[in-house]
């Protein structure tokens, strides 16, 4: 877990790293692209911990990356911890290179992100054929029950959005940054860990993506990995319609929080996608958390939507 730095290399967990180019930064972390002794590129994650919770949850991270080996889920190369400047703790996670990193050492997707391929398809004035989006989808989901059915405990990603989901050279989609993910079931007891679970996900769950018991954090209740199936909900709407249920009313200035409290969201006029699909997406946007259904439901209803379509052909 041992890293040392200087100004263009980088060594972590006992290899070499050289610092090509700086690929983004927010305002905890920085991603670099590096590559190794040998020439293979790979993503740099730099996370800056201000105190001991930082701390604890960039290790954190780290150790969700090195529990799954999953096609459809990022995995770490190396990680490990070095003192910056004015003595802050850097976590880096050496990741495949997607464009976005944290110093871990992550592969490299060249493609980009999901989002990244609805924002060009919007741009262009063309949709994803309904065949590869339940194609897309069925592979997110499949990572998603990998997090869901983990052990000794289940896992919630609670930041699911196409900005999230790498796409390989052959399409593949690839679930990343799991800086929000956490133990699926927490129980709040009291008015005083309800808004402290809700700041948390103010802070680190899309608005646009986020479920409606992580806007109100009831007193007395128990918070469990059904948040990320209103996510998938809103990805399959935003993959066939370029825009996230509730980015209209984004939009006008209005209440997203009102409107996900309220379901407030419609389909297109004359859509061009199947009723099977509009209804796996309803099916997944319910309200009350207890009658939303799990993620064997949603691949389920996926596997149908394939079948249907190679049933139309």
């Amino acid at each position: 877990m041992g890293c040392t730095c200087t100004k263009d290399r980088v060594t972590v967990g006992g290899r070499r790293f050289y610092v090509m180019k700086r690929l983004g930064e927010g305002g905890f972390s920085v991603v670099d692209q590096v590559e190794d002794e040998v020439g293979e590129k790979f993503a740099l994650k730099r996370i800056q911990c201000h105190g001991a919770e930082d701390d604890r949850q960039a290790k954190k991270e780290a150790e969700y990356h090195c529990q799954f080996k999953h096609k459809n889920l990022i995995g770490l190369e190396e990680w490990g911890s070095v003192k910056g400047k004015e003595g802050v703790t850097e976590i880096l996670l050496v990741l495949p290179l997607l464009r976005y990193n944290i110093l871990l050492g992550l592969p490299l997707f060249k493609r980009g992100t999901l989002q990244d391929e609805l924002d060009k398809m919007k741009a262009d004035g063309r949709c994803m054929a309904e065949e590869r989006i339940w194609r897309i989808f069925k592979g997110v989901c499949e990572g998603i029950k990998a997090l869901h059915t983990a052990k000794p405990k289940p896992l919630a990603h609670r930041d699911m959005k196409p900005g999230n989901v790498m796409l390989a050279e052959d399409d593949t989609p690839v679930i990343m940054d799991f800086g929000s993910m956490g133990e699926a079931r927490i129980e709040v007891k009291g008015r005083s860990e309800a808004c402290a679970l809700q700041d948390l996900a103010a802070e680190k769950c899309s608005m646009l993506f986020r479920a409606p018991e992580l806007f109100h954090v009831d007193s007395h209740c128990i918070v469990e990995e059904k948040v990320d199936i209103w996510s998938l909900g809103c990805v399959l709407f935003n993959m066939a319609y370029l825009h996230s249920p509730f980015e209209p009313i984004y939009a006008r200035g209005d209440s997203i929080h009102l409107a996900v409290l309220g379901r407030n969201f419609k389909f297109p006029e004359n859509s061009r996608y199947s009723q099977g699909l509009q209804d796996t997406v309803s099916g997944m946007l319910v309200v009350e958390a207890v009658e939303r259904p799990n993620i064997d439901w949603v691949l389920n209803k996926t596997t149908e939507g394939q079948l249907n379509m190679e049933n139309r052909i």
